[in-house]
């Protein structure tokens, strides 16, 4: 049985026409692990946001492959990781209250796209995460 370390981003149940629960493990690369079975999907639950190595199979039906999960055990957090994940929290609170004046207004006189106002902010974030984590050291 394959297992992975993964990043679980979400947890979805839902109901099936013969009345079962469906759960669905998506990871952060977009991959999805289904179980049915209740334990499994309490232990992914506990898993979501979080690192976790989980189990499974494959199974061929119908010319689709179905992922099963078959087990989650949610993984310790190095203490330098979740460190490094509250610096870059605080880093991107300030860089959007900086926004303003990182864009030169406070009120634009149209909208910023997306793109544009992620790659204003990015290098600014960037240095406060930095700063906090070396003062940290």
């Amino acid at each position: 049985m394959p297992e992975k370390e993964v990043a679980v981003s979400r947890v979805e149940a839902t109901k099936t026409r013969n009345d079962n629960t469906r759960y669905v493990l998506r990871d952060a690369d977009g991959d999805e692990y289904t179980t049915f079975k209740e334990a499994i999907a309490r232990d992914a639950l506990a898993a979501e946001g979080k690192r976790a190595r989980i189990a499974f199979h494959t199974q061929e039906r119908n010319g689709f492959t179905n992922v099963y999960l078959d087990g989650v055990t949610v993984l310790e957090e190095d203490e330098d990781d979740s460190d490094d994940a509250a610096a870059a929290e605080v880093a991107w609170n300030t860089a959007v209250e900086a926004a303003p004046w990182l864009l030169g207004s406070q009120q634009p006189n149209e909208a910023v796209e997306a793109e544009e106002l992620y790659e204003t902010l990015k290098p600014f974030k960037d240095l406060v995460a930095e700063d906090i984590e070396n003062a940290d050291r």
